[in-house]
C-alpha cells in the first residue's frame, strides 16, 4: 500500500525542556511565524509555527523526558539528526543566529555550485540546515 498524501510538505515535532529558549530561537531568530498553541495532556503545551506550507510543532511535556538526545548533529548517531529550511538570504540568517548566540555548527559552505548550506544548533542541540539555491 502506497501512502495517499494529502499535504505538499510535513509536520515535524520537536520536544524541548523550554519552550521559551525554542521561541527564541524558532519564532524570534529564524523569524516562523506563530500558527497556534494547544495544551498537551500531562501538564505540557504544543506551540506550533509555520515555515511554508510545513509547521513545526515545539512540544514541552508535563515533566522532563527521560532522555537528552545525542549530540553532534549528522555524526552524532543514528535517527532524525537535521532538517531543512530552504530560503533565499543564508548569509543574514547565519549572521543573526551567530549575533543572538547560537551556535554555527557548519558555516556557509558551497556544496554545488550554486548550492549553499549552513547548520545551526538549536537550544536542544538539534541541527537546523539552512539552504539556499542560487537563482
Amino acid at each position: 500500500m502506497a501512502l495517499s498524501i494529502t499535504k505538499d510538505s510535513i509536520d515535524l515535532g520537536i520536544v524541548t525542556r523550554n519552550v521559551d529558549k525554542a521561541l527564541a530561537f524558532y519564532r524570534d531568530t529564524l523569524g516562523l511565524k506563530p500558527a497556534g498553541e494547544m495544551p498537551m495532556s500531562g501538564g505540557g503545551k504544543m506551540v506550533r509555527l509555520a515555515c511554508g506550507t510545513s509547521v513545526i510543532k515545539l512540544v514541552v511535556n508535563g515533566r522532563d523526558p527521560k532522555a537528552t538526545a545525542p549530540p553532534g548533529g549528522i555524526g552524532g548517531a543514528t535517527g532524525y539528526r537535521y532538517w531543512t529550511i530552504s530560503i533565499d538570504n543564508i548569509a543574514d540568517a547565519v549572521k543573526a543566529c551567530d549575533e543572538a548566540g547560537y551556535k554555527v555548527a557548519v558555516p556557509i559552505t558551497e556544496i554545488r555550485p550554486g548550492i549553499r548550506i549552513a547548520m545551526i544548533e538549536d537550544p536542544d542541540g538539534n541541527w537546523v540546515e539552512l539552504l539556499q539555491v542560487e537563482a
